[in-house]
């Protein structure tokens, strides 16, 4: 048994994290109830937001403060202070004293500095509008109670990291609790995942517009139990009229043969029969259909990976490198799975699949989203004829 100043008697666990070690209670199952919140299971998210930061660093040129709203052990915030080079002032905030003190404790064992806040989020928020350059929006469920004070409070050219662990709502399992916190309707396609990720960048945007401030996705991905968005943030009413424009709009699905299309507008009619089948399409959204990820910031992350200092370096090159490729693909991804089972074939291998589509002159890469998801050009019915072919042909071959 330990024990520290104003902290009852407790068991504590010592964790090492890239280059910090902080201790924490101990702590049957990861919970908001926990004494002091620390999700082992988010150093992947945490050692990629190490990258995303230092790669916008270099992009603005230039010193940042940065803001952790929800510190918790305190363990992003110290890594960001001791991980990044070119860092102003870092704030931790937790609406907790006990999280604050050992928040205090892990900086001062790591000899950071810190600036250390105990208001509940909104408040932290709007008390220092215009403060920061960076705000880590990592909350126990949905950050959409947060989004509007985000807005308001960011300055122009800074960056907002986003999570969001509701993915259930976001993908379509529960419609009412997505209609109420973000304001949209899901559909639960094979490419939910996708979609939740475009009602999140979707609210976002419409949430932070009233401010004259407008978004553009650096890093999008979809990981484990989470979503987790890096966005710039830039300021201008002409731009931001502009965004609203061409990125928001609505996804529709048929569920019988699988046909999907963008359709751009928020107040856009919609023409709710497929043209493929007749079927009528189920509608998602409203949504971003703009570009959720920037090419040329994912590679640069990419260059900057750590192999030697990360436990997750080859699982962060694997994701990264997947976004990387489906950045200028087109919106939703086809699911090999789905598709075969529609045909009653057996899956033929991506990569033959891949090799086929490009062969026909199609855009065709893989998605991160899923293992078996294809992003492509083309059009369903031929998607589905290649498909087929590739199948028959592996069968006569096994044959």
């Amino acid at each position: 048994m330990t024990e520290t100043s104003g902290i009852s008697k407790t068991e504590f666990r010592v964790i090492n994290e890239g280059s910090v070690e902080i201790t924490i209670p101990e702590f049957e199952k990861i919970s908001s109830k926990a004494p002091v919140f620390y999700n082992p299971q988010m150093e992947f998210n945490r050692d990629i937001s190490i990258l995303a930061l230092q790669e916008f660093q270099k992009e603005i040129k230039k010193s940042v403060d940065i803001c952790d709203l929800f510190g918790g052990s305190g363990i992003r915030a110290i890594r960001y202070r001791k991980e990044l080079e070119n860092v102003g002032e870092v704030s931790v905030n937790d609406i907790s004293s006990q999280a604050i003190e050992f928040e205090r404790r892990n900086s001062e064992n790591n000899n950071v500095k810190l600036n250390f806040h105990q208001k509940e989020a909104n408040v932290l928020l709007r008390e220092f509008r215009g403060k920061f350059d960076v705000v880590d929006l990592d909350p126990f469920g949905t950050p959409s109670y947060f989004i509007d004070s985000l807005g308001y409070s960011i300055k122009k050219n800074s960056m907002i990291c986003v999570t969001a662990t509701d993915t259930s709502a976001l993908c379509g399992t529960y419609i009412e609790p997505c209609i109420r916190k973000y304001n949209a309707k899901p559909n639960k396609t094979e490419y939910c995942h996708e979609t939740g990720i475009r009602i999140l960048i979707g609210f976002i945007a419409l949430t932070i517009g009233k401010y004259k401030k407008y978004i553009e996705p650096k890093l999008s991905h979809s990981s484990q139990h989470y979503m987790r968005l890096y966005l710039k943030v830039k300021k201008s009413s002409k731009n931001t009229d502009e965004s609203l424009k061409n990125n928001i709009g609505y996804i529709g699905h048929c569920l019988r043969c699988l046909y999907r299309v963008p359709i751009e507008g928020l107040m856009k009619a919609v023409n709710n029969k497929c043209p493929e089948c007749g079927e009528e399409l189920t509608i998602a959204g409203p949504l971003w259909i703009g570009k959720i990820q920037e090419k040329k910031f994912i590679e640069n992350m990419i260059h900057e990976i750590p192999f030697k200092n990360l436990k997750t370096s080859k699982k962060i090159l694997k994701l990264l490198t997947n976004c990387s490729e489906e950045a200028n693909s087109l919106i939703t991804f086809h699911d090999l799975h789905k598709i075969s089972k529609v045909l009653k074939i057996n899956v033929p291998k991506s990569s033959e699949v891949l090799k086929a589509l490009k062969k026909e002159r199609f855009l065709a890469t893989r998605t991160h989203f899923n293992p078996l998801g294809i992003k492509t050009d083309c059009d369903i019915n031929t998607l589905k004829k290649i498909i087929y072919e590739l199948s028959v042909d592996s069968r006569f071959k096994n044959d």
